[in-house]
């Protein structure tokens, strides 16, 4: 027990009444349906737990409620009392109010410590039936709490457990004697339902057990893993597993190293952490083989160099429990590399089916039919259930994800995800397991994993040997017909064995290895790719015939322009007073036009008018209005609805005058008028998507969270000022100097990212919002913090330090101070970060940029940098700023590639057709396959074609019927992705004649030509395949007549004076100059 241990009061009330309403309402669900007619409810304890014995619900229950757990103490619930039997205080009995901090000394008892509960502020009674020691004499607790059981009959209670101790066995003996016999009821169902959905502060301890989990994964055992296999280091299973678990200890001297790297690590108490299990390291050479039960041992056993390596990892903090497990596949073959492809795959699919409302044996179910679908043979390897639930106790099995289990799932609770392969024979024909294993919180419309990282094919997949043994009976290229013999483990590779396995002495992972692949590799990637594209189309096809089924090409156009009725004045006796005069009046307050018609004053909204044009003919002036009227063919309002477009309209009026000075001036309050009609309209519609936010609820009674000193983006109205960014209960606010303020609200940010000062100038945290926002003047829909990562700094010559420096010790150390300082940036923004995700109750996550996936392209006017992240494509280092949501887009067409060009572009298609598609332009084509790869991993559909196309056409024309569209084959007009045509475009060209036939010019010329030709017909495929010329069926002239011909041709240009034409320094001409002097 610490020293010093406060208990919390209200939560411990407020978790009292869920089980009191829960007890009130057991009739109503059937989870709770045990307490049904309980009289009073009954958790005894005793001695603590061995280290070897399991969870106890009795526990988790009492640590729930109190925080701690209190050996040796019964706690009785009534529906309006609570009893406690515990032990005395040691020389004093006096009680405390709740609310109090108190220290106490280590020899505090337990009946001290609930005094905290008893207050005024307790919304039900508490009793303390205190315990004497052993060598005093027995109290009336136990037979007081007796006398209030009495009362009733059925008694809830957890029957399964067996406890021991004193208290305990007094218990027992106490019942035993009684004349009253109980009934007893097994409540553990109603408890778990009652624990299982998680509040705020139980799901921020089991985010950090999920994070430390993830970080000792992800920054210790990987890297080390790596370094076993690169340098074929040999190693026992037991001494890896040791390893994980030296990194933490007994909590008072974690290694920070590696756990610095967790969120929020300063405010985690490690004391406070603990694994739930030894960590579990397991490989083909295990002893035991594969086992994917958490009870498993790791071996005393080498552990294996190649094939499958399983790694198991449980967290608890603070009782809360977290729990992950990987799959590792060192030199996997194509089969195993497939099946973790469908666990990966499985595991996104079960995410969706984990949110409220979902039955439990329904997840289970999924995960059988998706795999009989998919891969039939599987099915029998699959486990008995995928999961159960987790929070204090490690395994809830109320909350097996199984077939029998008929619970619901609720928003809010944690699950131990288990997708797992066990005991497939592989080739060799022994057996293997894969186990991907998450700790996942179920949400309202899916499931969130809280256990990060280390799961795609780049993390898990290592390579030492990317030749492929020659199949049998068949010779390799060279003609031997070995197979080639696969690299023992720990043996360097000679030089020019292997292509891609190791640089700086890394073990290279699928992703740096494709830089450095053979040919057969990038073959069977763009396979790969090819593959997933059409399979991709396939599904974008069935979607929008199935998104747009049952509509006509009505449909298509319903967002189109409408007509507008637009009124001047509600009456005749609206008219101004200037209309009296019948004489033309621009009314700029009504934005109408007076027309003096046949003696009316006759108004039309500028709206109707189309221009307005003068001319002067000697002494008069014309003034011509035109108006708005069906069947005009040229401007942009030729397709405007009418009511009824076969009325009789007035295509247009003119009017006279003399007074040319009168005319001007009409002709130019009307140009006027309308410009500003129509700056109107545009600034109305340019605001019809910005929302008025909710007004902020601030923290109150304590600071907010704040990021100092920051810069903002739009800026503020005045002078350029950093402010501060606070974090309040719904959202976040900027105050500048200036008194400025600019709120977000979490319900209207779509995206947060944080990118950071690595090779960058600034460091930034950026807000893409739902809905756009004004900022004074400024509509946008991105807003951004950022502080510039280096300052001025100015050179003191002929200090003290100069005086005794004559290298480059100043600038090394100015260099050192600036990465020092951007390392702190770095921190403090992300660390900001994680705080704005963690207020928004996990509605947001922090998206940081990959910059090794970066390309050059120009989105808007400028050359920037494009970075995907996990969910979009961004630029964010300066306005104006690009964020596309990955999963907005429905399809990528790549334009302009052809061979020879240095550029290319791409076009974004949206899944919202009303959207104009956005043109990235002047991507450099050597990032083309990048580009491609990265698309397809995102799964992104694409296309490519060699020329731009006219999408303002493509979209008009898709959006009048989009069905018809999709029925007509959708995008397949694209060509497709033309991935896997990529190897046959380049032989096809090879096998063609060439497009240039030699010209017969004079006989010198094709010698020389044909001279060329045989230097490099070995060579070049093209020069074999080359123009008739080159024939050896062609009749030539013999070396005689040729030589002839030369000497006849030189004695001619000697004789003019040129001298011959070979290029030799001693034949060329002596110039005039050198023999006059």
């Amino acid at each position: 027990m610490p020293d010093e241990v406060k208990l919390n009061a209200n939560l411990f009330f407020a978790r009292i009444k869920t089980v009191v309403d829960a007890w009130n309402n057991a009739g109503s669900s059937p989870e709770l349906e045990s307490m049904t007619g309980v009289d009073a409810l009954l958790v005894a304890i005793g001695d603590p737990a061995g280290d070897d014995e399991p969870d106890r619900k009795s526990t988790a229950f009492q640590i729930w409620l109190l925080g701690y757990e209190f050996p040796s103490t019964i706690m009785l619930i009534l529906k309006d009392k609570i009893y406690f039997v515990c032990s005395a205080t040691k020389g004093t009995t006096a009680r405390r109010l709740s609310g109090n901090m108190l220290a106490y000394t280590s020899s505090t008892s337990s009946g001290k410590i609930l005094n905290q509960l008893i207050g005024p502020n307790s919304t039900m009674p508490i009793e303390l039936l205190l315990q004497g020691k052993p060598k005093d004499p027995p109290t009336n607790a136990i037979p007081k709490l007796l006398e209030v059981m009495s009362t009733g009959k059925r008694i809830g209670t957890l029957t399964k457990e067996q406890h021991t101790g004193r208290l305990v066995d007094e218990w027992k003996n106490a019942l035993d004697a009684s004349n009253h016999k109980f009934d007893n009821v097994d409540i553990s169902a109603s408890l778990s339902a009652c624990m299982a959905v998680k509040d705020s502060e139980e799901m921020k301890l089991i985010r950090t057990s999920a994070n430390v989990a993830s970080v000792l994964l992800s920054a210790h055992f990987v890297p080390k893993l790596e370094l076993i296999l690169d340098r074929g280091s040999k190693t026992t299973h037991q001494a890896l597993a040791d390893s994980i678990d030296a990194k933490l200890g007994d909590g008072t001297k974690p290694d920070m190293r590696v756990f610095g790297k967790a969120k929020n690590a300063s405010d985690i108490d490690f004391t406070s952490m603990e694994f739930i299990y030894p960590p579990i390291v397991q490989s083909k050479t295990s002893s035991s083989g594969y086992d994917i039960r958490f009870s498993a041992m790791s071996t005393e056993d080498q552990m294996g160099h190649e094939g499958i390596i399983l790694v198991s990892l449980g967290m608890k903090y603070r009782g809360y429990c977290a729990n992950m497990a990987r799959t590792f596949l060192v030199d996997g073959n194509k089969t195993q590399e497939q099946q973790y492809e469908l666990l990966l795959s499985l595991q996104s699919e079960v995410l969706t089916k984990l949110k409220d409302g979902t039955v439990a044996r329904e997840v289970y179910q999924h995960v059988v039919n998706t795999v009989k679908a998919k891969n039939p043979e599987l099915e029998k390897h699959l486990p008995k259930n995928v999961g159960w639930g987790m929070g204090l106790e490690f395994r809830d099995s109320s909350y097996v994800l199984g077939p029998k289990n008929s619970r619901l799932l609720k928003a809010g609770m944690v699950f131990n995800l288990i997708l797992a392969f066990t005991d497939v024979v592989g080739e060799d024909g022994k057996k293997y397991s894969l186990l991907l294993t998450d700790t996942v919180k179920v949400g309202e419309e899916k499931g969130v994993c809280l256990t990060e990282g280390i799961k795609t094919f780049k993390d898990v997949l290592f390579s030492f040997n990317d030749d492929e043994p020659a199949p049998k009976g068949k010779s390799k290229a060279n003609g031997d017909s070995k197979p080639a013999k696969s690299k023992p483990n720990g043996a360097s590779p000679k030089k020019g064995e292997l292509k891609g396995v190791q640089a700086g002495s890394k073990v290279l992972r699928a992703k740096t290895r494709q830089q450095f692949m053979d040919p057969e590799a990038a073959t069977s990637l763009l396979a790969r790719i090819a593959t997933h594209q059409k399979e991709l189309h396939s599904q974008r096809q069935e979607e929008g015939i199935a998104r747009f089924a049952g509509e006509d090409d009505r449909t298509g156009r319903e967002d189109g322009k409408i007509f507008k009725k637009f009124q001047s004045y509600k009456g005749e006796a609206a008219l101004p007073k200037e209309a009296e005069s019948l004489r033309i009046y621009v009314d700029r307050k009504n934005s109408s036009v007076v027309l003096p018609i046949n003696g009316f004053a006759v108004p039309f909204h500028i709206n109707v008018i189309k221009n307005a044009s003068k001319s002067d003919e000697g002494e008069f002036t014309y003034l011509r209005i035109n108006f708005q009227t069906p069947g005009q063919l040229a401007g942009k309002k030729e397709d405007t609805p009418f009511e009824d477009a076969n009325s009789t309209f007035i295509r247009s009026v003119s009017y006279r005058s003399t007074d040319s000075h009168r005319f001007d001036n009409l002709y130019k309050a009307i140009q006027e008028l309308k410009k500003e009609v129509n700056k109107r309209e545009q600034e109305k519609k340019a605001m019809a998507d910005v929302v008025e936010q909710d007004n902020l609820q601030e923290i109150k009674g304590k600071r907010p969270v704040r990021l100092p000193e920051v810069f903002v983006r739009p800026a503020t109205d005045g002078k350029r000022l950093p402010g501060d960014l606070e974090i309040h209960q719904n959202g976040l606010r900027y105050v500048s100097p200036l008194g400025h303020k600019i709120d977000l609200l979490f319900n209207n940010i779509k995206h947060l990212f944080f990118q950071p000062c690595d090779n960058e100038m600034l460091v930034i945290v950026h807000f893409h919002l739902k809905a756009p926002i004004m900022i004074g003047k400024k509509k946008t829909k991105d807003v951004q913090v950022y502080r510039e990562a280096s300052d001025v700094q100015f050179d003191e010559t002929g200090n003290r330090k100069r005086k005794y420096r004559y290298g480059d010790e100043d600038e090394i150390e100015l260099e050192q101070q600036e990465r020092k300082r951007r390392q702190a940036l770095n921190k403090e923004f992300k660390y900001f970060a994680e705080k704005i995700a963690e207020a928004s109750d996990e509605r947001l996550e922090v998206d940081i940029p990959f910059a090794e996936l970066a390309f050059e392209g120009v989105p808007f006017r400028t050359n920037v940098k494009l970075q995907p992240t996990t969910d979009c494509l961004v630029h964010l280092a300066d306005p104006p700023f690009l964020v596309v949501t990955l999963a907005d887009i429905e399809i990528a067409s790549l334009e302009r590639v052809q061979f020879g060009l240095k550029q290319f572009d791409m076009v974004l298609i949206f899944k919202d057709f009303s959207r104009q598609p956005l043109q990235i332009n002047s991507i450099p084509s050597n990032q083309l396959d990048n580009v491609k790869e990265w698309l397809d991993s995102v799964d992104v559909p694409l296309a490519e074609g060699p020329v731009n196309l006219n999408w303002g056409n493509i979209m008009k024309n898709i959006n009048e019927n989009p069905y018809e569209f999709f029925k007509e084959g959708g995008w397949g007009f694209l060509g497709g992705t033309a991935v896997g045509e990529a190897g046959s475009d380049a032989s096809d060209a090879s096998s063609e004649e060439s497009e240039f036939e030699m010209e017969e010019d004079d006989d010198a010329s094709s010698s020389s030509a044909a001279s060329e030709s045989d230097d490099y017909s070995e060579d070049s495929a093209a020069s074999e395949s080359g123009s008739e010329a080159f024939s050896d069926d062609e009749s030539g002239e013999d070396w005689d007549e040729l030589e002839r011909k030369a000497a006849k041709s030189d004695k001619k240009r000697r004789d003019d004076g040129r001298g011959h034409g070979s290029g030799s320094e001693s034949d060329r001409p002596v110039k005039k100059g050198k023999g006059k002097k």
